[in-house]
């Protein structure tokens, strides 16, 4: 399953590479990309655990920064 999310407030490239990183890590994902420009997130993971890694990434962004709001797209 792919969920598509915008990142409001993304004001860090390095940051952005934090949070690919990190959540790629969650148990269940298949795959993770954020887009710095266009601040997007795309996340593919198992369709069972799709909430609770939704719930774990706003976690993840919000510790590397704080200010960023993870938006359905």
């Amino acid at each position: 399953m792919t969920n598509k999310f915008i990142l409001q407030g993304l004001e860090c490239s390095n940051c952005a590479a934090k949070m690919e990183r990190a959540i790629k890590k969650l148990d269940g994902v298949t795959q993770a990309t954020v887009n710095f420009l266009t601040q997007k997130l795309v996340i593919e993971a198992d369709e069972n655990k799709m909430s609770e890694i939704i719930r774990q990434a706003e976690k993840t962004i919000q510790s590397i920064e704080s200010q960023v709001k993870l938006k359905k797209a």
